[in-house]
Order: structure tokens, then C-alpha cells, then sequence
């Protein structure tokens, strides 16, 4: 089969990318390396799609260069669920053109198992839909260079000007002259105000508040009301009602006593 992409990468970059297994395993769409360094960076685990089946296969491949303009790459994988094994051959040809550079892929396999019952028409689909997205891959990994190296290259082309030489410092930590530690706002203004032990004597409000708290207990302190506008509002007095009562009781019995009496006086004027 073959088939034939563009890229806009000029083929230097290209060449720089082929010639370097490990960019051209991130190249590969779908590849999980294997953690085993020794077998190479082309080796792992690739699914490809084909139609509506999927299969996985563990494998390897190696890429050699024919020509600046020719690369071959050969590899072989078997089925991580079943026995079937599948090889491939595929050719790539680099041809300068305008803007860029033109891809030309020429793949050949031969596999049993699941894939060979795959139909032609699907596995040519799958394949040319790998192999485009390898190809922008392959784009994008040329655009991305190593910056520690630039920036080493940089460094050692560039001269050394006069007024930058490095003055060497010999001062061990010993010597160092520490400064006083500024976490203590009582030691900032020295040693002056210590008193007869040694300790910082505290400012005049901290002691203040000192002496107010001597004689207190822990849980009277911790427990004390609060004051100021988060004072707890106190609860009306209940005992209003219990004055009037006992009052109105009284003057009731008063003012019937006095009906009974003025009724019974009357009664004797008639």
C-alpha cells in the first residue's frame, strides 16, 4: 500500500527527528514503551482499530537509514490476547517541496490471527489513519528542541567579557556575622531593658495586663463574659408581673367588700 502526506516542516528537521529512535517513538500514535530501556525505545504496547474489532499487540521495531532521503522501518508485535503475530515493512521517502516537505509511505505486512480477518478495505482505512497522524507527530516533535543543550551551546560560544569574572569567596559559615534574631519585638532596641534575671522587661500595657490577670484562675479567665458591644443582651425582669399581683388581689377584695357594704346601706334607707 502506499500513501502519501505533506507536512510544512522543511526535511532537515525531519532527518534530525528520523535519526533519533527515542523522538521516533513519541512519533508513534498509541505506544506504550516498555519500561525494559535494554530492548530499545521502538518496543511496547500498540492497539490499532480496524473497522469495529480492536487488537493490542506487544512488539518491536527498528528504523534504519537507507539514504538522507530514505528511511525503512521493520518491526513485528504479537497479539497480547491470542496467538496471532503480524509483520510489516514500511518505506518513507522524504521529497522537498514548497513550504515544506512531502512524505512518501510504502508499507507491506503479512499477519495471522485477528487481523487476518480483517477486511481490506478497513485495514487500509486504519493504516492510513496511523500513518497521518504519525506524520503530524513527526511535524510536531522536529519543532521541539532541547533547551538545556541551546543554552549550553550558547554559553560556551559566547566570550567571556572582562568585567565578568567571578570573585571567588572564601568565607566559611563560622565567619559569617549572624544578625540578631527580630522575632522578639522586647529585644529590638538592645539590651538595656533587661531587669535583674536576664529577661526583656515587657512594655508598660503587657504588664499592665499582667498584674489585672494575677489572682484570676485559668477557667475564670477562659470562661469570662464577654464585654463591649458582644455583651450578651440581658433578659427582661419576670418579677414585674409578680409586683402587680399582688396588689391587684388586695384592691379587689377592697372594692367588693365596700360594694357589699354600700348595697347593704342602701337597703336600709328604702
Amino acid at each position: 500500500m502506499e500513501h502519501q502526506v505533506f507536512v510544512p516542516v522543511p526535511a532537515d528537521d525531519l532527518r534530525a527527528v528520523l535519526r533519533d529512535p527515542a523522538r521516533v517513538a513519541r512519533c508513534v500514535p498509541g505506544l506504550q514503551q516498555d519500561a525494559d530501556t535494554g530492548v530499545g525505545p521502538l518496543s511496547g504496547r500498540l492497539r490499532v482499530r480496524a473497522g469495529g474489532s480492536t487488537v493490542t499487540y506487544r512488539g518491536s521495531a527498528a528504523v534504519t537509514e537507507q539514504d538522507p532521503d530514505h528511511f525503512t522501518f521493520e518491526g513485528e508485535g504479537t497479539e497480547v490476547r491470542g496467538t496471532g503475530t503480524v509483520k510489516f515493512s514500511l518505506g518513507l521517502r522524504l521529497s522537498a517541496a514548497a513550504d515544506g516537505t512531502r512524505l512518501d509511505f510504502t508499507a507491506r505486512a503479512t499477519a495471522d490471527g485477528r487481523a487476518a480477518s480483517f477486511a481490506p478495505d478497513a485495514a487500509a482505512t486504519a493504516l492510513r489513519r496511523l500513518l497521518d497522524r504519525a506524520a503530524r507527530q513527526l511535524a510536531a516533535g522536529s519543532a521541539i528542541s532541547d533547551p538545556v543543550a541551546e543554552a549550553e551551546a550558547a554559553e560556551a560560544d559566547s566570550p567571556a567579557e572582562p568585567g565578568d569574572d567571578v570573585t571567588e569567596v572564601s568565607a566559611t559559615v563560622f565567619e559569617t556575622e549572624v544578625p540578631p534574631p527580630s522575632l522578639d519585638p522586647f529585644l529590638a532596641g538592645g539590651f538595656e531593658d533587661l531587669d535583674a534575671n536576664g529577661a526583656p522587661r515587657p512594655p508598660a500595657e503587657a504588664a499592665h495586663a499582667r498584674r489585672t490577670m494575677i489572682g484570676r484562675s485559668a477557667e475564670e479567665v477562659d470562661h469570662a463574659p464577654p464585654r463591649g458591644r458582644y455583651a450578651p443582651v440581658p433578659a427582661p425582669a419576670a418579677t414585674a408581673t409578680g409586683d402587680s399581683l399582688r396588689w391587684i388581689a388586695p384592691a379587689a377584695a377592697i372594692a367588693l367588700a365596700s360594694a357589699v357594704v354600700i348595697g347593704r346601706a342602701l337597703r336600709r334607707r328604702r
